[in-house]
């Protein structure tokens, strides 16, 4: 009895040895704390792709859309024609779907006059060929300095600027209400984003008093409303859009740490599960409405040098980057950076990213047709398979 009890704890030993609780009770304490954090990272990323997957899946049959953001100034700012840039942008390259701005300084310099001529120009030449306008409103817009407020309405209360900023979003709302190329509008850019921007009373009870005005003018007509940053975060607040837009930078420029270009490390999938947790939480879909396709350079682009500029983008760098935007199942994809690709192509005799952006839209309408023609086929097929199954029902009642 007794040698059968020394083989039995003998046997309990080595089994315990042999057991994962008998070397986790032999690791340090502050190995213990890293190891489960590592493991409940790497759960946490295991589920993210897994989100990322379902939204890849479920759109994968959705045509793709290129868009561009246009910005006269920024154009101007660049040394190139505003005009001859946006046509060659619809003509030359084929862009149909522009992000168009209503800066409240431009439209309304003299307060109390409204002058819409460059943007009932722009919006002209997209319905000539039957394109599609999303149309940014409110205070913040895209492009430095992000607050595009009058000199007159500067450096003065909310309670002055504010009433006036409603009396211009009623008058861009309104005026481009039964108009059918401006499918959409875009409220106040990446409105809590406060590392590039300042802007006054950027508060939430605004931004939803903004929502309610603009879809009280055009209830018909969605609302984007970006989310706040390029990496992580998900819409829990009011007000709740139509749909959410999503920034997408991968090389910038690091100012406030290391001082030196920046990747950020986001594989495709990241940014098809931000989307698909956004659409489980809200029902709402997501377009990409900034996708980096220009330089962020230490300084201004015309401070830079073509060297300096290289550093960031380059014609093999931009063709990556739609090919990335494109693997993310996000479907909606707004470029950023048509300007500057018109200034190297007419100002530094460079049509490497023109050449490019011809390419890749050539590719994209390619897919579409291809797309376009399967999904026929599986129509086609269904009909005929519904065809020969209702006829075997009606042969079968014939014969009983």
């Amino acid at each position: 009895m007794k040698k059968y009890n020394i083989v039995t704890k003998n046997k309990y030993i080595n089994n315990e040895k042999n057991s994962l609780n008998f070397y986790w009770r032999k690791i340090k304490p502050s190995y213990k704390i890293l190891i489960t954090i590592l493991i409940t990272l790497g759960i946490l990323i295991g589920i993210f792709y897994g989100f990322g997957s379902w939204y890849q899946q479920k759109h994968k049959n959705q045509p793709i859309t290129l868009g561009m953001t246009f910005i006269a100034d920024y154009a101007s700012y660049l040394g190139v024609d505003p005009h001859k840039t946006m046509l060659a942008l619809r003509d030359d390259l084929g862009y149909k779907h522009f992000r168009l701005v209503s800066y409240w300084n431009d439209i309304e310099s003299t307060q109390g006059n409204y002058d819409f001529t460059e943007l009932d120009w722009e919006v002209k030449q997209v319905s000539q060929v039957h394109g599609s306008v999303s149309l940014a409103i409110g205070l913040r817009q895209p492009r430095w300095p992000e607050c595009h407020i009058p000199t007159w309405a500067q450096n003065t209360p909310t309670s002055y600027w504010y009433p006036k900023l409603l009396n211009f979003m009623t008058a861009v709302a309104t005026r481009y209400k039964d108009n059918p190329t401006v499918t959409s509008y875009q409220l106040e850019n990446e409105y809590f984003l406060n590392v590039f921007a300042n802007c006054p009373d950027s508060t939430r009870p605004r931004l939803i008093e903004e929502f309610n005005l603009v879809k009280k003018i055009n209830p018909s007509k969605p609302v984007i409303i970006s989310l706040s940053n390029n990496y992580i975060g998900f819409p829990t607040g009011q007000p709740r859009p139509d749909i959410y837009g999503v920034s997408v930078y991968k090389r910038v420029w690091d100012k406030n740490i290391s001082h030196r270009y920046f990747e950020y490390p986001f594989p495709s999938w990241w940014y098809s599960a931000r989307a698909g947790v956004t659409e489980l939480l809200t029902g709402k879909p997501s377009v990409i409405h900034e996708l980096q396709a220009e330089p962020w350079p230490p300084k201004g682009i015309n401070d830079a040098s073509q060297t300096e500029l290289a550093k960031s983008m380059t014609p093999k760098l931009l063709r990556e980057r739609i090919k990335y935007a494109e693997k993310s199942g996000i479907n909606n994809i707004d470029l950023w950076g048509g300007e500057w690709w018109y200034q190297e192509l007419t100002k530094y005799n460079n049509p490497g990213f023109w050449n490019v952006a011809k390419d890749e839209m050539k590719s994209v309408r390619n897919s579409n047709m291809k797309l376009h023609q399967k999904l026929n086929n599986q129509q086609s097929l269904n009909t005929t398979t519904n065809f020969f199954a209702s006829e075997r029902i009606n042969y079968q009642k014939i014969i009983n």
